[in-house]
């Protein structure tokens, strides 16, 4: 590299960043479908024992077949996965009748990662504490290859498992 160069190409760089535009302020704000997410993954509860919500929520979900991968409890973290089958009928149908006009075999989705990602946070009035839990799911082929990355966003899980860390924090409060 010319060495001489270097300064004016630096000068030019720094002149015409200088000219980009602000960022707008609609660019930072949360949409409205982003907002509804984020009340279908967050209750709060009535107490501020962060660590009696992590021991039901990681006892809940251990009984939903998670397996946890890592637990901060200083941070208010958990994390779980597992692994489901991802075969379809259709799929695999549409799959052999390809494989049979092309003489290619297809890859079909074979299985799934589904993990859950939780957190809980004191809220400012100092009685409550919010729950957040995410679920995603990762899809392999037969090939092993991300056929799909995607949040699950049924209101039926979400309010399953809010129903059930009730149950289960209540449970533990009354140490039955």
């Amino acid at each position: 590299m010319n060495y001489r160069l270097a300064p004016p190409l630096l000068l030019g760089l720094a002149v015409l960043s200088g000219c980009a535009g602000k960022i707008p302020k609609e660019a930072l704000a949360l949409s409205q479908e982003s907002l509804q997410v984020r009340q279908l993954e967050t209750r709060r509860f009535a107490t501020r024992d962060e660590a009696q919500l992590l021991s039901a929520s990681s006892a809940l979900l251990q009984d939903m077949g998670f397996t946890l991968e890592e637990v901060n409890a200083p941070l208010g973290i958990l994390v779980g996965q597992k692994t489901r089958d991802a075969r379809r009928a259709g799929q695999i149908a549409g799959a052999v009748l390809l494989a049979l006009i092309t003489r290619v075999p297809m890859p079909t989705d074979s299985y799934q990662i589904m993990r859950a990602s939780l957190v809980t946070r004191p809220q400012p009035n100092g009685k409550e504490t919010a729950v957040r839990i995410t679920f995603q799911r990762i899809v392999y082929d037969t090939q092993e290859r991300v056929t799909a990355a995607e949040p699950i966003l049924e209101p039926e899980i979400y309010q399953e498992f809010f129903a059930k860390l009730s149950k289960s924090v209540f449970l533990e409060a009354q140490q039955i």
